[in-house]
């Protein structure tokens, strides 16, 4: 994918490629202290990430729903985590006003636009934002999700 390790495969021989190799394998990995939206892009895949923090009750009930969702979909979805108190400038520049938001990328980091179907099927609520130009920038679902709406997200992305 795109000059990304493939998550499981051997490591490179040390040397210049070493520190890429390194840091694009950490794009599959679920925490994170900052958002490369660039790498994210780059990878061409789907992608949730979760601004929370590891102290408040609705991120723990969500927290096993975000590590079964990067195990199962590594390599083809990014899911990561965002801890927004231990980080709180990973959050700048996103449309973070409450905890537990995820912020939704299509492949290439182009806002995921959801189906009416699945915001009536699963009575998910997203927030659209648009950039200084009137284009799509952000779409964003505030609150936890269960590990079956997180499922019913990434197939209505196509993954």
């Amino acid at each position: 994918m795109k000059g990304l390790v493939e998550p499981g495969a051997d490591a490179e021989p040390a040397g210049e490629d070493t520190a890429v190799a390194a840091s694009s394998s950490e794009l599959w990995d679920l925490s994170a202290k900052s958002v490369d939206m660039g790498a994210i892009a780059e990878a061409d895949v789907p992608a949730i990430v979760d601004f929370g923090s590891d102290s408040c009750v609705p991120c723990k009930q969500m927290a096993p729903v975000l590590k079964r969702s990067n195990e199962e979909m590594r390599g083809r979805a990014i899911v990561k985590f965002v801890d927004v108190w231990k980080h709180p400038d990973a959050a700048a520049g996103f449309p973070v006003q409450v905890i537990p938001t995820q912020v939704l990328m299509m492949p290439g980091g182009k806002p995921y636009e959801p189906s009416e179907r699945l915001a009536a099927k699963y009575g998910l609520q997203f927030s659209q934002y648009a950039d200084d130009s009137g284009n799509l920038a952000f779409t964003t679902h505030q609150g936890a999700l269960t590990q079956e709406q997180m499922d019913a997200i990434l197939s209505d992305m196509g993954v």
